[in-house]
C-alpha cells in the first residue's frame, strides 16, 4: 500500500522541550504545538513522537541530579509522562485539539498480532482528527532505557518506525542543532550544513562520529526512507520550519524517500 501524503510524523526531544535549567521549556512547547495544530487545520493529518518523560519527572519529583538506578528512572518516567501528557493536553487543548497517549515497547512492534492492533489504532484517531502522542514506555521496558538490545534508541528510530507503521509521507526530526552538518558545529565553527543527502552510507556514518545523537537519527532515516518516507532533520528550538517541510520549501537537512 502507498504512503499517506498529507501524514506526517514529528520527533521532538528533551533538548527542544527542557531549557538549560533542565525544565520544561514552554514558551517553545506552546509554539510547537502552535504550528502542529496549524499544520492540522491545513489538512494534514500529525502524529507526534515526544521525549521528556524523565527529564521532566525528576522536575516533578525535586531531584537534584539524574537519576542512575534503573528503579528511580522507570519512576521519574511514570511521574513524567503524566506531567507531560498534562502539558500537551493543555497546550493542544487552547488550539481545539484533542489528543491520544500512546505508549509503546518492543513487543508491540514485534509481534504481528499487536502490530496490527497498533496500527488500526493509529489510524482510527486519525481517521477522527485526533492527535497521537506517542512515546516509549519506560516505566515498564527497562531496554529501551538503557539496554544494548533496545530497539528504537532516544527515540529517534521509535519516530522512523511509527512513520512506516502509519506511512507517512514525512518524518520530521527535531534536533538541537539545524540539520547534518560536515563537522560537528559545536566544535567547528566553519562546518557546513548538507541540505540533502540521497544515500546514507559508511562515509554518512563516519561524519556523524561515535554513537551519540546523530547517529540515531541516521539510523532512523535509514529506516524511513527504506519505505519511502521523506526525513528531515531540522533545529527543534524553530518549529516555524514545519510550515516549510509541508510546502516542500528547504528546511534542515533532507533524505529522500527511496520508494
Amino acid at each position: 500500500m502507498g504512503l499517506y501524503n498529507n501524514r506526517i510524523v514529528v520527533k521532538v526531544g528533551t533538548s527542544t522541550l527542557t531549557n538549560d535549567a533542565g525544565k520544561s521549556d514552554l514558551r517553545t512547547t506552546d509554539r510547537l504545538v502552535c504550528v502542529l495544530s496549524d499544520i492540522q487545520n491545513m489538512g494534514y493529518e500529525v502524529v507526534l513522537v515526544s521525549s521528556g518523560a524523565i527529564a521532566v519527572g525528576r522536575n516533578k519529583l525535586n531531584m537534584t541530579s539524574k537519576p542512575d538506578s534503573m528503579r528511580m528512572k522507570q519512576a521519574a518516567a511514570a511521574v513524567g509522562q503524566c506531567s507531560l501528557m498534562y502539558l500537551y493536553d493543555k497546550f493542544f487543548g487552547d488550539y481545539d485539539k484533542t489528543v491520544a497517549q500512546i505508549l509503546l515497547n518492543a513487543e508491540d512492534i514485534e509481534q504481528e498480532e499487536k502490530k496490527e492492533n497498533l496500527i488500526n489504532t493509529f489510524n482510527a484517531l486519525l481517521e477522527m482528527g485526533v492527535i497521537p502522542i506517542v512515546n516509549e514506555n519506560d516505566s515498564v521496558s527497562y531496554k529501551e532505557i538503557e539496554s544494548e538490545d533496545r530497539l528504537f534508541g532516544d527515540n529517534d528510530m521509535l519516530s522512523a518506525v511509527v512513520a512506516v507503521l502509519c506511512r507517512a509521507r514525512h518524518l520530521v526530526i527535531l534536533s538541537d542543532i539545524d540539520g547534518f552538518y560536515d563537522h560537528d558545529p559545536r566544535l567547528y565553527p566553519n562546518a557546513k550544513l548538507i541540505e540533502q543527502i540521497d544515500t546514507i552510507d559508511d562515509s554518512v556514518y563516519a561524519l556523524a562520529g561515535g554513537t551519540g545523537g546523530m547517529r540515531t537519527k541516521l539510523q532512523a532515516a535509514a529506516l524511513a526512507t527504506s519505505q519511502g518516507t521523506d526525513t528531515i532533520v531540522t533545529n527543534g528550538k524553530h518549529p516555524e520550519a514545519l510550515y516549510d517541510i509541508v510546502k516542500g520549501l528547504h528546511a534542515g537537512t533532507l533524505f529522500p524517500g527511496k520508494i
